[in-house]
């Protein structure tokens, strides 16, 4: 199954990209996120602060390709409309890259479930619906 885990080449792919990423939040971030506290780790910054930190960081860099779709997709067929933000891309780009750093091994249908969530089905009980695989699936491709 193509892309279902990650590899450890992949792993050290993203690996070097959070170091890029550690590297440059050491100059700038330590100011800006906790007083007294050297960032050394990304488990050292507060998530939302990185995560949104790391999506301006991939957008400028202009590596990232963002598809034709991302504007008119859903991320879950629990979702009635897609995403509000048009950065949403980048921010999921950057929260996903967090999680493969803080818990390696994760692959496509892990991510699926952590993105998941309730689906309403009117008069009918709720029940967990897993997101879309096909956005999971394209960034890990782009971060290889």
């Amino acid at each position: 199954q193509v892309g279902s885990s990650l590899s450890p080449s992949r792993v050290l792919r993203c690996a070097s990209v959070l170091e890029s990423a550690t590297a440059m939040a050491t100059q700038f971030y330590d100011a800006h996120f906790r007083e007294g506290l050297t960032v050394k780790t990304v488990k050292d910054v507060e998530a939302d602060k990185f995560i949104a930190a790391f999506a301006q960081h991939l957008k400028r860099q202009g590596r990232f390709e963002i598809p034709k779709w991302a504007d008119v997709v859903k991320t879950s067929k629990a979702k009635e409309l897609p995403p509000s933000d048009p950065d949403w891309l980048y921010v999921r780009t950057a929260a996903m890259v967090r999680k493969v750093y803080i818990r390696g091994g994760m692959g496509v249908g892990a991510f699926r479930k952590v993105y998941g969530g309730q689906q309403r089905r009117g008069t009918c009980t709720n029940v967990f619906c897993k997101s879309s695989g096909k956005i999971a699936r394209y960034i890990l491709q782009q971060l290889e």
